[in-house]
């Protein structure tokens, strides 16, 4: 019995993953950000979650998003790192890659440790305003919050809305919910990455970077 229940147990939550990609790829209203030229860097700065733990790093989502968009993606995770230590680790990043567009996928172990979500979301206003004062576009990736069944966090929006900036809502939220797409309750699998990384280049190609 439980063998075959199984697939209904996973058809609600691969159903919201495709609804999620769908919105990505078709949705109207996201901000436009300026074309990519074909030598630009894009620099995937975050987490665990962007370094790809879970996963191998060849299947982590940055090295799967560069070989979707043609373009260089440099891989800039730190697992375990809050916000206040990715806006202090932020600055020399930038001066070295040189990025013409920064994805900023942070916050979860804010989350995790349970800090003061007011203070997540003003290191996140930091970094997106760190990042334009080097001349670099901004996409903020929303992290969910890490429950039994993970749910979206206000904050994000409320950064991508104030900032006029193109952002992935829900992606990491329905992944998190398949447990056929992560490694175990707060990271992704291979698969799970790989739907990151195309719903982030679906919204690329949506906003006009791509």
């Amino acid at each position: 019995m439980q063998i075959a229940s199984a697939p209904r147990r996973l058809l609600i939550p691969r159903l919201a993953l495709a609804f999620v990609l769908l919105l990505a790829a078709c949705g109207g209203g996201s901000p436009k950000l300026a074309r990519l030229p074909a030598d630009a860097v894009v620099l995937a700065f975050g987490d665990s979650l962007t370094f790809g733990l879970g996963a191998q790093p060849q299947e982590s989502y940055p090295a799967r998003l560069q070989a979707l968009i043609g373009r260089k993606v440099v891989s800039s995770g730190v697992p375990g790192e809050t916000s206040d230590e990715g806006l202090a680790r932020l600055g020399p990043v930038l001066d070295e890659s040189k990025p013409a567009l920064v994805i900023l996928c942070h916050g979860g172990n804010d989350l995790l440790r349970k800090l003061d979500q007011r203070q997540s979301a003003e290191n996140l206003r930091a970094m997106v305003r760190l990042a334009r004062s080097r001349g670099a576009q901004v996409v903020i990736v929303a992290v969910p919050r890490p429950t039994l069944i993970p749910s979206p966090v206000a904050f994000y929006g409320d950064v991508a809305r104030e900032y006029g900036l193109a952002y992935d809502e829900g992606t990491l939220t329905a992944i998190l919910t398949d447990t056929e797409l992560k490694s175990d309750m707060v990271h992704p699998n291979a698969k799970g990455y790989a739907r990151l990384a195309q719903s982030i280049a679906a919204l690329l190609k949506k906003s006009g970077a791509i």
